[in-house]
């Protein structure tokens, strides 16, 4: 049985969104490629020799989304890869990678391991423009923007079935590594007057007492599973409002109202390609007349760039 080794950016994360972006991932991945037996491996977490044989044996091996890269990998890496790992794994093909926040070009242990680990056979998709400019500085070219894989069916006619006027609930998350009591709760006393019932979601461990300090029980508190947010996403009438950014594209998946209050510069860089509802977590004014404005969702898929990165793997990988 030909084989794909995934690398699972949801294994040993304490983040649920996460597995948001893994789903899509999936869900992408075994409709391209239908036959084939996936096995995943952890990029939160160092790799084995186990691990180095099955994908060694692999006739593709892919790394699925979230923010993985970072300018200085010898000192902050969420992806835990090193000079040795590269060794053993080479020929690594992305698929809707990001930045972890604004920074300088890479350095030169950086530069170094990723164009050892990186693949130069296949083009890699990035989910934003900053990502795919910041590997180019590097003299890594094999690379399209075709926004984060959780978005590649927020298609036209999907986002035309998005209500535009605001509903009778609201669905709040906030960031536990990014907080600011004084904007937050002046985004909760808002969200009080303009809905009827405010729901939360933990997404991070932290993110649930936060919420209890500045809501208290005004809130009705869904349980700490991805379950949890679908099945509300499906029964409730609720709009989303909130830091974190895939629970906001959640939300759109079920077809809810959503706006994502930017903390950093993922969910800035994917709207300015997107026309993904983002605006600053401290501009209320801005959350006050998305909630009221009645206007359609239009998210700007890069379909092109979608379809090239998915068809250059048809007569190589399946041929394998």
């Amino acid at each position: 049985m030909k084989t794909i080794s995934v690398l699972d950016t949801s294994i040993c994360s304490s983040n649920l969104g996460d597995q948001i972006i893994m789903d899509a991932v999936n869900s992408i991945l075994y409709e391209m490629f239908p036959d084939r037996l996936f096995i995943n491996f952890p990029t939160h977490d160092v790799i084995s020799s186990d691990s180095y044989r099955l994908m060694s044996k692999s006739s593709l091996i892919l790394v699925g989304g979230t923010n993985l890269l970072s300018s200085n990998m010898n000192s902050y890496n969420q992806w835990k890869v090193s000079l040795m790992d590269s060794l053993f794994i080479t020929d690594i093909t992305l698929m809707g990678v990001g930045w972890w926040q604004y920074q300088n070009q890479p350095n030169l242990y950086t530069k170094t391991l990723y164009k050892r680990l990186l693949s130069k056979k296949y083009l890699h998709s990035v989910r934003d423009s900053y990502t795919e400019k910041q590997l180019k500085s590097i003299g890594i070219n094999n690379v399209i923007n075709t926004a984060c894989p959780t978005m590649w069916k927020l298609t036209e006619e999907h986002c035309v079935q998005i209500p535009k006027c605001k509903a009778e609930s609201v669905l709040v998350t906030f960031t536990e590594y990014n907080q600011n009591p004084s904007f937050d709760k002046q985004l909760v006393e808002l969200l009080k007057q303009e809905y009827k019932l405010i729901y939360y979601w933990t997404q991070q461990p932290k993110d649930y007492q936060y919420m209890k300090d500045i809501c208290g029980e005004a809130a009705i508190y869904l349980n700490p599973s991805l379950s949890a947010l679908d099945m509300a996403l499906s029964q409730y009438a609720v709009d989303y409002v909130g830091t974190r950014l895939h629970a906001g594209i959640r939300a759109l998946q079920y077809k809810r109202r959503s706006l994502i209050l930017s903390v950093d510069n993922r969910a800035t860089e994917i709207s300015k390609d997107t026309n993904l509802p983002v605006v600053q977590r401290d501009d209320l004014n801005s959350v006050a007349n998305w909630i009221n404005a009645k206007e359609q969702t239009l998210v700007k898929i890069p379909l092109t760039a979608i379809n090239e990165w998915k068809k250059q793997f048809l007569a190589t990988v399946n041929n394998y």
